[in-house]
């Protein structure tokens, strides 16, 4: 090396620095990818994805062979700058290269490179992808002796290479997937997806119509009030009942009755014949599991039952359906029936309207974790049937008790948390 001039090692000084950050980037870029997004592209046959797919698949040999090219070039750099240096300065220059070269390894040769490759891993990641491969079968016995000196060191502290294939997403770590992917993906679209995953915590008890508020034929009327029901009917099916909705005999397809309906020829054993036997689903059953029952069982519509085979409620398909892409209309709040907003910001409250689509309607944060409709909710926070004009607080929200009838809370007035800090603070901007 003696016989090198010192311009030529300057330049194989450069190279040795610029390979350094090569493999600083390789390291980045190739551990900074979106995994799922890669596995999206080299399904597309991204052949650049595909290379860089594989080798992510022993994570432990692609990281053996950028870390052993990583420390060769660093070593002959730091070699070949104290030879230069002690040409240039004497023996001061065994110092002033450690530091000099410290400092241009740092900014040029690590910290530029990742934080270029943290930016941008696939543009990076693609390109050197290649090289890498070549690498990894030029280095091969040195990276597999250091690998396998590594491995059995992790393998005496209890970890193993099947731990690395062992991770998946969560459904909580998917719902923050989508959530942050925002930018790509449309609010509605975004909603749906997290309404689907909102499935596997809710059970056909969070959306079902309860058994009070079903509407159906009761046999034991007479046949003008039942055909006056069957033609005013803004349901295609309805349960068929004798008394009470726990003795039902059915259901009733409108379509099935049409004809009979249109020529007055409906009679009270034609109607009983048009019914199809009921379809019964057990309380607290998940939503996924009963949209899968529907489709298995060729139903659109059952009855809720309780632990003692009592009718609680009726839930249908498309009532799951709305869970997931919304309700069927462009303007939510004001099909809501048991909703009514006042003109000073408060908003009076049926009690029987479910906890769920109270905060869902109006972004609220009413706990769901019990009862599930809002008279529930009072009556367990106060332990007893209270009378009107009774006031409580709930997970921060002011309620007041208009009216109780029947055993239950009929109506409540709910003061909203950004009027009561307005009111608390008249003055805040």
């Amino acid at each position: 090396m003696s016989d090198t001039s010192t311009g030529v090692l300057l330049l194989i000084l450069a190279v040795l620095i610029a390979s350094s950050a090569f493999f600083s980037s390789s390291e980045t870029g190739m551990m900074s990818l979106n995994r799922y997004r890669l596995k999206h592209l080299s399904k597309k046959g991204l052949r650049a994805a595909r290379r860089a797919e594989r080798m992510l698949e022993r994570p432990d040999r692609l990281l053996g062979t950028i870390l052993v090219g990583n420390n060769i070039v660093n070593i002959l750099a730091a070699s070949l700058a104290t030879v230069v240096a002690v040409r240039i300065w004497g023996d001061a220059g065994i110092a002033i290269s450690t530091v000099a070269l410290t400092v241009v390894i740092l900014i040029f040769g690590e910290i530029t490179p990742k934080t270029l490759a943290a930016l941008r891993p696939e543009a990076i990641a693609f390109r050197v992808g290649q090289p890498l491969a070549v690498l990894q079968r030029l280095l091969y016995p040195i990276v597999w002796l250091c690998n396998t000196l590594s491995n059995g060191l992790l393998r005496l502290l209890g970890v193993t290479m099947e731990d690395a294939q062992a991770a998946q997403l969560t459904t909580d770590e998917l719902r923050t997937v989508v959530n942050e992917a925002s930018l790509n993906i449309t609010p509605r679209r975004q909603n749906m997806l997290l309404s689907i995953l909102d499935m596997e915590r809710m059970t056909v008890n969070d959306i079902m119509v309860p058994r009070n508020e079903a509407y159906g034929i009761d046999l034991d009327d007479d046949m003008p009030t039942i055909l006056e029901q069957l033609r005013t009917s803004h349901h295609t099916r309805l349960p068929v009942y004798r008394g009470d909705i726990n003795n039902v005999t059915g259901l009733v397809h409108m379509r099935s009755i049409a004809r009979l309906l249109s020529r007055d020829e409906l009679t009270r054993e034609n109607l009983i014949a048009a019914c199809k036997e009921p379809y019964f689903i057990p309380e607290n059953t998940p939503l996924h599991t009963q949209l899968l029952n529907f489709q298995k069982h060729k139903r659109r519509i059952g009855f809720v039952v309780d632990e003692y085979g009592d009718v609680i409620g009726l839930v249908t398909l498309e009532d799951i359906l709305e869970e997931i892409v919304g309700e069927f209309t462009t303007d939510l709040l004001p099909t809501s029936h048991d909703i009514h907003p006042q003109d000073d910001g408060t908003y009076v409250i049926d009690g029987s309207a479910y906890l769920r689509d109270i905060n869902r309607l109006l972004h609220w944060q009413l706990p769901e974790d019990g009862p599930k409709t809002l008279n529930g909710l009072i009556t367990e926070r106060l332990e007893h049937i209270p009378d009107s004009n009774i006031g409580l607080t709930v997970a921060g929200y002011r309620l007041e008790i208009l009216q109780t009838k029947d055993n239950m809370v009929r109506s409540v007035r709910i003061w909203p948390m950004d009027l009561q800090q307005a009111v608390a603070n008249p003055g805040a901007a």
